[in-house]
């Protein structure tokens, strides 16, 4: 594991999101974004209060990062229920980048799935050979349309970009800083 990357941030809860939701985030202060070595996404493990976690740094399109909080790390953390941190209340965070080819793999969406299962042999074992982070280009630029119509177009698109043998969808910019495709969530 690289160097580890400590700071304190402070717990904060989607605005479009119950107060019941499973998970919360946090925002990388600049200096630690800064440390990490990509500003698109970047699989990182670590501690969260001195408990281990793992998770993606997602991009925030302006350069920096930051972390979805499921809610086990939460629990384990004792950042949810009871006695413990509260949405708002800061918390210690160590993480490093993950050594490459380490990296965890994404959650495929269903549609997308359903998409490569029925797609030509060329194009399953292409996403077979493709990287953890090569798969989460894909999903992002699936999943970063607005319209449903676009996801669509999109997955038919990755699943003939793949057929013919691409590794990356084609001019998508990874940290959302130029596009701004990509955003955290809003903070409470």
């Amino acid at each position: 594991m690289s160097a580890l990357i400590g700071f304190h941030a402070k717990l904060q809860r989607p605005v479009d999101t119950p107060k019941s939701a499973a998970w919360l985030f946090l925002a990388l202060p600049t200096k630690a974004s800064a440390q990490l070595p990509s500003r698109g996404p970047v699989a990182v493990t670590g501690t969260l209060n001195g408990r281990p976690f793992s998770a993606t740094a997602e991009p925030d399109g302006q350069g920096g990062h930051w972390l979805k909080i499921e809610s086990k790390h939460r629990r384990a953390a004792g950042a949810f229920g009871g006695p413990g941190l509260q949405v708002g209340d800061s918390i210690a965070v160590e993480l490093a980048p993950v050594a490459r080819g380490e990296e965890p793999e994404p959650d495929v969406p269903s549609d997308l799935q359903q998409a490569l299962n029925s797609a030509a042999a060329k194009a399953r074992e292409a996403w077979s050979d493709i990287t953890p982070a090569a798969r989460r280009d894909f999903i992002r630029w699936i999943t970063s349309g607005k319209r449903a119509e676009t996801r669509v177009k999109r997955i038919a698109a990755a699943c003939d970009m793949l057929a013919k043998g691409k590794r990356r969808p084609c001019c998508f910019d990874r940290s959302g800083m130029y596009d701004k495709s990509i955003r955290p969530p809003g903070g409470c």
